[in-house]
């Protein structure tokens, strides 16, 4: 008898769902680029661009491993909150990057508007976790 590793149909699944979530990352990557790039305005760009890495990630991370992913939503969460800390001290200056990207990428400036949004964003992967696990029991 197969057991869910070996079993063609399980495999079969995991394939789609890993497509799933490498579409979706693929989808969220643009829409990254396209607000780091064309959206200069006081919300989306800041705000929401925030909301949208921690989710961006999830589905970077859930492509690998899609099996029990029991605190990833609150690891995504911690790593974010962890980069937001380092912008409390002047990280970016004190490596010398001088690279626009990496500055983008790493943040200048702390806010807690950008923990609040991590937060929210977070609590979206954790409430999508929750939703599959539904739909993986029926």
């Amino acid at each position: 008898m197969p057991t869910k590793e070996t079993d063609p149909k399980e495999k079969a699944f995991e394939r789609r769902i890993r497509f799933r979530y490498a579409l979706i990352f693929l989808l969220l990557l643009a829409e990254e680029i396209y607000i780091g790039v064309f959206v200069h305005d006081r919300f989306v760009r800041p705000y929401v661009g925030d909301f949208l890495v921690v989710v961006l990630l999830y589905f970077l991370i859930r492509i690998f491993c899609i099996r029990k992913p029991v605190y990833l939503s609150a690891f995504i969460l911690l790593f974010a909150i962890i980069v937001e800390i380092t912008q409390v001290f002047p990280l970016v200056d004190l490596l010398g990057i001088k690279s626009h990207f990496l500055r983008v990428i790493m943040g200048t400036s702390f806010a807690w508007a950008d923990v609040l949004a991590y937060l929210l964003g977070s609590v979206i992967n954790f409430l999508w976790d929750v939703r599959i696990k539904r739909i993986r029991r029926s």
